[in-house]
């Protein structure tokens, strides 16, 4: 078992030891070995690591801005954004893993809270209505429900209110 003492996150660094990253999903493990570098430097993402004190990735999300369709949204919430808006700025949690050495000890959970808190702080600089995931399998869309993440209208990306978020840390 892994101490959480022993973890931190920061934002993906050459050190970052990589290559033996497996979280059970091939293209999760790819993206972060062959992939996330990349879109980082092109600014088409922010990657953040959760490693130890040996600079061993054990987990990983990325964040980048996004935007959806107001159509998608559910009914209740799109009444009560302007109707001129066709797309609506939101944050995408665009992947979310865990080394298959730690499952099981929370650390997806600590890693949804920080890209929330992240999401959450952005917004002092830049508009955003909700983060949004596109769950890889059902085990993901379970592990987004079971923190209230809702279906969009399409039924693919779930979303999480802002107004939602800044609740759960009204009371740090």
């Amino acid at each position: 078992m892994t101490n959480l003492m022993e973890m931190i996150i920061t934002d993906l660094r050459n050190e970052h030891i990589k290559k033996d990253f497996k979280c059970g999903n091939e293209l999760l493990d790819k993206y972060l070995s062959q992939q996330a570098k990349q879109d980082v430097s092109r600014g088409l993402s922010a990657c953040f690591i959760l490693s130890d004190s040996t600079h061993v990735v054990k987990g990983y999300y990325t964040l980048s801005s996004c935007s959806d369709k107001l159509e998608g949204f559910p009914e209740e919430l799109a009444k009560k954004l302007p109707k001129s808006y066709d797309n609506i700025p939101t944050t995408l949690l665009g992947r979310l893993a865990c080394d298959i050495s730690i499952k099981g000890q929370r650390y997806g959970e600590i890693l949804l809270i920080d890209a929330l808190k992240r999401s959450l702080e952005a917004t002092t600089s830049i508009g955003s209505l909700a983060v949004v995931v596109d769950p890889i399998d059902e085990d993901a869309r379970s592990f987004y429900k079971k923190y209230e993440f809702i279906e969009l209208v399409n039924g693919t990306r779930m979303f999480l209110p802002m107004k939602t978020i800044k609740r759960l840390f009204a009371g740090e």
